[in-house]
């Protein structure tokens, strides 16, 4: 594997996307190569932000009940060697029953305590179609040091022998970010570019393997950063 085609796996790897072969031979490049250690630290603000790109969800109902019939179903069948550090099993799925029912309340709380400092630090900047046949919707996630992601739901796959390529555009200057196929509900895009201040991230379709410059009008359009 050429150093090329691992700079292209830097995404991946800050989405946990590879597989375990890829994951071993890009750590191992990762430990000689500046540029990669650079974009995976730049990269990873934005993919710990899609976290927080969706609304919390609580347990469900029916959890509570599942975990306690399974801790009055418990019985401690084990005489232990050291009862001072022993824990009764029914004990132990007690507290994990308190635990799990916890778990709903402490995550929307937390999301809570989060949310004006999230806000502060991720920009969401909505998209659009220049088509009306376009059907796909979404926004650029941009967090406070320039990494961005792109999130789309609902883009139809890119037609055969095509692929979909992410451009990030300041002024005159233009300047690929990524290719991706699309065709799942939620397509998610960690942009190879910063994105700063004044700058639009667009969408074209280009031939498979991209191109060094859009060969057409975009028809996905983010509002100004």
């Amino acid at each position: 594997m050429d150093a090329e085609t691992h700079h292209d796996l830097t995404s991946a790897y800050v989405l946990d996307a590879l597989d375990p072969s890829d994951l071993e031979a890009f750590e191992e490049h990762l430990a000689t190569c500046v540029r990669c250690r650079e974009l995976v630290a730049e990269l990873s603000g934005a993919a710990a932000a899609l976290a927080y790109a969706v609304p919390p969800v609580s347990p469900p109902p029916a959890l509570r009940a599942r975990i306690l019939e399974a801790a009055r179903a418990e019985r401690p069948n084990v005489v232990a060697l050291r009862p001072r550090w022993a824990m009764p099993a029914a004990a132990a799925a007690a507290i994990a029953a308190c635990a799990a029912i916890g778990l709903g309340a402490w995550d929307l709380s937390l999301h809570d305590q989060l949310g004006a400092a999230r806000d502060q630090a991720l920009q969401r900047i909505p998209l659009r179609c220049s088509s009306p046949s376009c059907g796909a919707a979404g926004s650029v996630v941009v967090a406070s040091g320039g990494s961005g992601a792109l999130v789309l739901s609902n883009l139809v796959a890119a037609p055969a022998g095509k692929t979909y390529q992410a451009w990030v555009i300041r002024g005159r200057a233009v300047a690929s970010a990524g290719l991706f196929r699309g065709g799942q509900a939620t397509t998610i895009v960690t942009l190879s570019q910063p994105v700063r201040a004044g700058s639009l991230v667009a969408v074209t379709v280009e031939p498979a393997g991209g191109t060094a410059a859009p060969t057409r009008k975009p028809f996905i359009v983010s509002s100004p950063v």
